[in-house]
C-alpha cells in the first residue's frame, strides 16, 4: 500500500478553475440524487475502468491514457502518442487500452510514477496489432467479459455499407495473452458501450444507426447477445423494422436477432452498465445506465444525457431520462461519453466535451 500511494502521490490535486466553472446546477436528476465534478483535466475524456485500488484509470481520442487518484482530482497523463485510445479495461493489476489497430497491455501500471510526455510506461506488451486501421468508426471501447477474455469491437468503415468477411461491423474477442482471436457478433455498425448481466452473464451493448435516414430514423439500439455467432442487421436491417434502401434486397439468408430496446434515432448511445452497486435505490438495481453522447446530423439536437433501462428479468420494462441538463436549447455545454459504477456505488460519467468525469451519488 505504500508504494501504490507513492506512486499516486503525484497526482493528488483539486479540479481546475474550468470544472469549478461548470453550471452543475442545471443537471437535472431523479429526487436524492446529486452530481459533482470528481475529475478534471481530462481531454477528450472518453472510456473509464477503476482499479482494485480505486484509481481511475481514463481513456480518450485525443491520444492520452489518464489516471486519476482515489478520491478524485486532477488528472495526469500516463501514456501518450497512441491513436484515439478511448478504451481501458483493468485487470488483475493491468490496465489494457486500445488504439484503432491494436490493444495494449501496460503491466504493473500502479507500481510505478507516472510519466508525462514520455511515451507509453514500462512494459508495453501489443495483444494484437492487426486490427483495420481505418480511422472511421475505428475507435474501440475494450472490457473483459466473465469468460476471461477481452472483448474489441471494429466498427464499420463507413456510414452504411457492406464489407466483405468479418474484417468490419462486428465484436471480437481473444485471449488476454493474444491469442484465439474469434468473431462474437456480427453486423454491428458501431458499439462503443457493452456489459455482461449480472446475473445471466449474457452480453448487452449499444449500437450506433446509421445517419442520412431523416431526423427520426433509424433508430439506435441496446441488444443483448445470449450466445456467440449471432448477426445483429447491419447494415440490411436498422432497429426492428427498417429495412436499408440500398442493401435490403441482398441481405444474407441469416435470421438477424433483434434490439431489445429501440433507443431514439441518433441520440449515439455510447457507454453503458449494469448498475452492480448498493448506493442507489433498489429499482436502479441490475438496471442498465447509458450515455447519451447527443445527435450531430439532426435538425434539432437530441441525447446529450444519462438514461436509464429497467429490466425485469432479462427483459426491458421501461426506458426513462436519468440525468439531463448539458444540452440548452440547440446548444450545449458537455457530452457524456461513458459510465461506470465505482468501488462506493456511485455512478461516475466521462464527459468528452468538458473534459472532466462527474460523480453522480445518492443521498447525504
Amino acid at each position: 500500500m505504500k508504494r501504490l500511494a507513492l506512486a499516486f502521490a503525484a497526482l493528488l490535486s483539486g479540479t481546475g478553475a474550468w470544472a469549478q466553472s461548470l453550471p452543475l446546477d442545471e443537471v437535472r436528476l431523479p429526487p436524492g440524487f446529486t452530481i459533482s465534478v470528481y475529475a478534471s483535466g481530462l481531454a477528450n475524456a472518453r472510456g473509464l475502468a477503476f482499479s482494485d485500488s480505486g484509481a481511475l484509470f481514463v481513456g480518450s481520442r485525443s491520444g492520452e491514457v489518464y489516471a486519476v487518484p482515489p478520491g478524485g482530482g486532477q488528472g495526469r497523463v500516463i501514456a501518450d502518442g497512441l491513436d484515439m485510445p478511448v478504451g481501458v479495461a483493468w485487470h488483475r493489476g493491468d490496465l489494457y487500452v486500445s488504439s484503432i489497430y491494436r490493444v495494449v497491455k501496460l503491466a504493473a501500471v500502479e507500481a510505478g510514477p507516472p510519466r508525462r510526455k514520455s511515451g507509453l510506461p514500462p512494459r508495453p506488451v501489443d495483444l494484437i496489432d492487426s486490427l483495420p486501421r481505418d480511422r472511421h468508426h475505428g475507435w474501440k471501447f475494450i472490457k473483459i467479459g466473465p469468460d476471461g477474455k477481452l472483448y474489441v469491437p471494429v466498427g464499420a468503415p463507413c456510414n452504411v455499407c457492406e464489407s466483405q468477411g468479418d474484417r468490419y461491423a462486428n465484436i471480437l474477442r481473444l485471449d488476454l495473452n493474444g491469442g484465439n482471436l474469434e468473431l462474437f457478433a456480427a453486423g454491428v455498425r458501431n458499439t462503443v458501450g457493452f456489459d455482461w448481466h449480472p446475473r445471466t452473464g449474457e452480453l448487452w451493448f449499444t449500437d450506433n444507426g446509421r445517419d442520412l435516414l431523416g431526423d427520426d430514423l433509424p433508430p439506435d439500439e441496446l441488444n443483448r447477445a445470449p450466445r456467440a455467432g449471432l448477426h445483429f442487421g447491419f447494415p440490411y436491417l436498422h432497429g426492428r423494422t427498417v429495412h436499408d434502401p440500398r442493401f435490403w434486397a441482398s441481405r444474407p439468408a441469416v435470421d438477424f436477432r433483434l434490439p431489445e430496446l429501440e433507443l431514439p434515432a441518433h441520440v449515439a448511445a455510447l457507454g453503458m452498465r449494469f448498475y452492480s452497486g448498493t448506493l442507489f435505490p433498489d429499482e436502479y438495481r441490475g438496471g442498465i445506465f447509458i450515455a447519451e453522447h447527443g445527435s450531430w446530423n439532426r435538425s434539432k439536437k437530441i441525447g446529450y444525457r444519462v438514461s436509464f433501462v429497467r429490466l425485469e428479468g432479462d427483459r426491458v420494462a421501461e426506458y426513462r431520462t436519468f440525468a439531463q441538463g448539458w444540452l440548452r436549447g440547440e446548444r450545449t455545454w458537455g457530452r457524456p461519453a461513458d459510465v461506470e459504477v465505482g468501488p462506493d456505488g456511485a455512478l461516475y460519467v466521462s464527459d468528452d466535451a468538458a473534459g472532466v468525469v462527474y460523480r453522480i451519488g445518492y443521498g447525504k
